[in-house]
């Protein structure tokens, strides 16, 4: 997966790609991530890259040409094919919220594009002209779109094969897998009178199984109920869950 992260700030991605599952990712190869200096494509010697508002208002607006230049030569530079199936992601808390969905989808293309955006907010020809996608990390508004970048380069990053250990530690995170996970432990098994599950040092591993999905059902019914009617659900599952006190109608997915 190639990453393209357009910003006026590029120091703010010092070190960012260089730790942990990133840098080793990084260094075999499985990523790459190219921090373009937006101002190095403005038309002046003073690298404007932003100008006052039409009409009048506060706060200062990304200017076009330089991000448009900035994506189009990225753009010329991948395969055609690619080129056609790269996202222009928009960093804006007008977007859509950023999400598991969104995760897959970016995961799926050959490289992705992502636009900080920057000040009172970037020239609407961006927004309606250039980039496929305007996305949100939440509901709130930051400094700027670098943050949000970083998040979405990790978030993606980790769903492409052998970035992380395996397959399956992806998919039984909480989010991902529909549910919350359950809860973990590791030795000791006993800390400060505080114990780990008699149940996961059993060695009965069609126990530890149930025990498991039982928590995570739990634990999402408690903490993320907006989340159950997406979820892939057994007949057990739901059983239990109405046992909890969810109002289960039937029209839940079934699981496999």
């Amino acid at each position: 997966m190639r990453f393209h992260i357009l910003t006026l700030f590029p120091e703010a991605f010092a070190g960012a790609a260089e730790y942990s599952m990133m840098g080793r990712a990084v260094q075999r190869g499985l990523v790459s991530v190219n921090v373009v200096d937006i101002r190095q494509f403005t038309e002046d010697r003073h690298g404007t890259a932003d100008d006052y508002q039409f009409g009048g208002g506060p706060g200062m607006v990304l200017k076009p040409e330089p991000t448009f230049a900035a994506v189009e030569k990225i753009l010329a530079s991948l395969p055609a094919d690619d080129a056609a199936n790269t996202p222009v992601v928009l960093t804006s808390p007008q977007g859509s919220r950023f999400n598991q969905r969104l995760v897959d989808e970016f995961a799926a293309a050959p490289a992705l594009v992502i636009i900080c955006g920057h000040y009172a907010g970037v020239d609407e020809r961006i927004r309606t002209n250039l980039a496929t996608h305007e996305v949100s990390i939440g509901d709130y508004v930051l400094t700027g779109g670098e943050l949000p970048a970083m998040v979405m380069v990790d978030a993606v990053s980790r769903f492409i094969p052998d970035v992380v250990g395996s397959a399956e530690n992806v998919q039984e995170d909480s989010i991902t897998s529909g549910l919350l996970q359950h809860p973990l432990y590791t030795r000791p098994a006993d800390f400060r009178g505080m114990e780990a599950p008699e149940i996961l040092r059993s060695g009965n591993h069609a126990a530890i199984d149930q025990w498991r999905r039982r928590q995570s059902l739990e634990r999402t019914f408690r903490l993320r109920p907006d989340l159950l009617p997406a979820a892939h659900l057994s007949n057990s599952d739901r059983a239990y869950l109405a046992q909890l006190g969810w109002p289960v109608d039937g029209n839940e997915p079934l699981a496999e």
